[in-house]
């Protein structure tokens, strides 16, 4: 999958999970785990990375948990992978052929602007889902 990490794709589970509670809640690392399938202990590594780049929030203690730091909409799937996936969008380009630069410089545009999408989009493919699985049954 465009070699994507399954940290990457974890991340995104977290963060809809997330996406999925009101400002003034919190979520527990166990709970985030339980409800998107992500074993805990490779959870905790993902969420304090984001944390540390300022898309979660965290309360310590025995009432404290994860929230987002900042509305879904306003999260995109390219800040998720900038973060987890730093050599995506690197410069990578090793070609002396000064086309070939411009041509995988152009690739690499072209490929951040479709990663552009925010995670609240993902409301939309849970509704999609659900009426698939509805006609389904």
């Amino acid at each position: 999958m465009l070699g994507i990490s399954s940290k990457t794709i974890y991340a995104i589970s977290a963060l809809q999970e997330l996406g999925k509670i009101q400002d003034t809640e919190l979520l527990k690392i166990k709970d985030i785990a339980s409800n998107a399938n992500i074993p805990q202990n490779f959870l905790e590594q993902i969420l304090l990375e984001l944390k540390k780049q300022g898309l979660l929030s965290s309360i310590k203690g025995a009432y404290g948990g994860y929230k987002l730091a900042r509305p879904l909409k306003d999260i995109t799937l390219k800040d998720v992978l900038v973060i987890l996936e730093a050599e995506m969008f690197s410069e990578i380009t090793q070609a002396q052929n000064p086309a070939l630069v411009l041509f995988w410089n152009d690739l690499r545009e072209n490929a951040s602007k479709v990663f552009e999408i925010p995670l609240s989009e993902l409301k939309n493919y849970e509704l999609k889902a659900t009426k698939t699985l509805n006609y389904s049954i």
